[in-house]
């Protein structure tokens, strides 16, 4: 076995070195000038460029065969500088042709390429020969086929110029391996490269790579991933007069913020939301428009279906159907506060309206449930608009507050100014979580229709509840207003009028009906009508209530109803003053002490004016009137005022 092995190898020992042999004295007798021309001409017909060598050749034979060229550059006839600029292009020589004198290229290496690419506005580039020229060489039956099967691109950099878009781009250390198809009709191109600060990890392969040169169809496969954005496309693709591309789309993003700041586009405004972000659809691309079938997007935990179209035809414009089980815009709002810290003012923090104006929007989204901060909506469609930076939002219908709501909401920007329109209808919603959510205000409960039609200008929170114009209608019933108890008040007062309020802030006063209305002109509502109706008391108010300090100034009349009364009732006029949250409330004291059998006789009786209103301060201490809390401990029930005041009015009527 072993002598066998030996006689079989030295047949073959010998056969390698014959072939060492003939390398050597190849290279003793290579033609360098012969060979210089043959992969020059090979370079030429494979990219149909001139040859410009500025730099020293390398030529050799053994042990490796190649021929490098430094300070290399390939110029067209038709183009103004170099397509291409190489430091040193190094073509590796096919072993047994070269040692039948015949010059053949086995692949190029390009170390540190400069690739320039000129867009024209007719579509064209510097790069057009390049293309016509391959396309020919590589259709079948050409005189010049391609002989060599790949291309290595080492250290690398393009500058992409498109003067018609105002487009500039640079790609660095370019590290690329193109496969080309001298045997097999298909390409494909793998590799790095560095692109605005991020690396990028790129694949395409082509079936037909003629077809493709040539504007027809050809499958294709393609696919970038990098840290913020993964992109990856299988399909087909056609460039007869405009780009055709029709296949399955894929796109990942961890964070759809930093991806859209990456490609150098305006992300929205504020900070809150489009983190991750995920799509899948079928393309379908023809010049600079996009439509996607059979979407399915994940954006921030959000989960929708649909078909959407994007355009970028020198203004990016996207429409979208969308249908959804579960949305939560909370992360979208996280940031825009309509109160400052506290909950006591109106945030004064400038908007950011540069979102608007970037982009063309027309979207319809549907779901089953959405959730809008503390706000829980049942099945809702509605629409956005956003064009020429104006935007327009419609609620067709949604379950909302135990209810129904409707309506329409408008953005128009002026500078750094929103403009700002707001109608909507709730129809029997549970008023304490409207009004809570809504407008600040927990005290109110029962279920009612509101109506509201709005419009406000400003460029903070404060701004728009400065210069609110407009109506609001409220019709409840089936309800209660927290915070007092008005019958059984006006029932202690009606007894004995200076015995004090007691602590009358606290309890509730239900009611069977509820109606208000107000108008709001520069940031003040104007309440003409407030009707509060039960059974046994009646609540009657105007005033006024301003919206950027939230205080009310209301006056009212309380009053007993003959049924509950059992008499001709008992009216009591009161005052509403302070902030929306803690308002303070107290009853006129005058219409208290006309209603003492003790103390109104001494008022009539005193004709000084400066001494009957001493007097009357004096007994308003008592009652726990003028400007001072109700439930401040000198106006409690048990004060000894209280009990002065009272042993009084039991003496009189005994």
């Amino acid at each position: 076995m072993a002598q066998g092995i030996k006689r079989l190898g030295m047949p073959i020992a010998a056969l390698f070195g014959l072939a060492v042999v003939g390398l050597v004295g190849t290279s003793w007798f290579l033609n360098r000038d012969a060979l210089q021309r043959a992969v020059e001409a090979q370079i030429r017909a494979v990219t149909g460029l001139e040859l410009v060598v500025n730099g020293p050749i390398d030529v050799s034979v053994f042990p490796g065969s190649y021929v490098s060229f430094h300070n290399v550059g390939l110029k067209g006839a038709d183009t103004v500088g170099p397509a291409l600029q190489v430091d040193v292009l190094t073509a590796n020589l096919r072993l047994l042709p070269l040692l039948l004198r015949r010059f053949e290229i086995a692949d190029v290496m390009m170390l540190r390429p400069h690739i320039r690419v000129v867009r024209d506005t007719a579509g064209d580039s510097n790069w057009t020969p390049f293309v016509e020229t391959i396309a020919k060489a590589m259709t079948p039956g050409a005189e010049n086929q391609v002989s060599f099967s790949e291309i290595r691109i080492q250290d690398g950099e393009l500058n992409y110029q498109d003067g018609t878009n105002n487009i500039s781009e640079q790609l660095g250390d370019i590290d690329l391996s193109l496969a080309w198809p001298s045997i097999s009709r298909s390409f494909a191109a793998t590799g790095q490269f560095d692109w605005r600060g991020e690396r990028v990890d790129g694949s395409i392969s082509a079936s037909d790579f003629v077809a493709l040169l040539s504007g027809d169809r050809s499958g294709l496969k393609a696919r970038l991933a990098s840290a913020p954005l993964k992109v990856a496309f299988d399909g087909t693709v056609a460039n007869r007069t405009s780009l055709m591309m029709e296949g399955t789309a894929t796109m990942d993003s961890p964070s759809l913020r930093n991806a859209l700041r990456w490609m150098g586009q305006a992300p929205p405004g504020g900070g809150g939301g489009f983190g991750r972000f995920a799509l899948k659809a079928r393309a379908n691309v023809v010049g600079g428009s996009v439509a996607l079938t059979n979407v399915n997007v994940e954006l921030d935990g959000n989960v929708a279906e649909g078909v959407m179209t994007y355009a970028n035809n020198g203004r990016q414009s996207l429409q979208a159907t969308l249908a959804a089980g579960n949305l939560d815009f909370t992360p979208y709002i996280s940031t825009f506060r309509l109160l400052a810290s506290g909950q006591r003012d109106w945030n004064r923090q400038l908007f950011d309206l540069s979102s608007l104006s970037s982009t063309d929007l027309d979207m319809r989204l549907s779901a089953a449930k959405v959730t809008v901060g503390p706000s829980k909506l049942g099945r809702t469609a509605f629409g956005a608009n956003l064009r020429g930076g104006a935007l327009a939002l419609s609620v067709g219908e949604a379950q909302m507050y135990g209810g129904i709501a409707k309506g329409s909401f408008a953005i128009a920007r002026s500078d750094a100014v929103a403009d700002v329109r707001a109608q909507f209808q709730f129809t029997d919603v549970d008023l304490q979580a409207c009004a809570s959510e809504l407008f600040g205000i927990n005290k109110l409960s029962g279920h009612g229709n509101l109506n509201v039609s709005l419009t406000a200008s400003g460029s903070s929170p404060f701004g728009l509840a400065s210069s609110l114009d407009g109506t609001a209608t409220l019709n409840g019933h089936d309800g209660a207003i927290a915070g007092f108890n008005v019958e059984q008040l006006l029932r202690r007062l009606e007894k004995r009028p200076l015995s004090g309020g007691g602590n009358f802030r606290s309890g509730s006063t239900p009611y069977d009906n509820l109606n208000i209305s107000v108008k709001f002109a520069d940031g003040v509502a104007t309440a003409d009508d407030i009707r509060v109706e039960s059974p046994t008391a009646k609540i009657t108010l105007t005033g006024t209530a301003s919206v950027p300090s939230r205080e009310y100034d209301l006056k009212g009349v309380a009053s007993l109803t003959s049924a509950a009364g059992g008499g001709n009732g008992f009216d009591l006029p009161f005052v509403i003053q302070g902030p929306w949250d803690d308002p303070l409330i107290f009853p006129d004291p005058e219409s208290l002490i006309r209603r003492s059998p003790a103390s109104a006789p001494l008022l009539d009786a005193v004709k000084d004016r400066k001494t009957r209103d001493a007097v009357r301060s004096v007994i308003e201490r008592f009652t726990g009137g003028g400007a001072r809390p109700a439930a401040a401990p000198d106006a409690a029930a048990g004060a000894p005022g209280n009990g002065a005041a009272t042993a009084a009015e039991n003496a009189k009527s005994n």
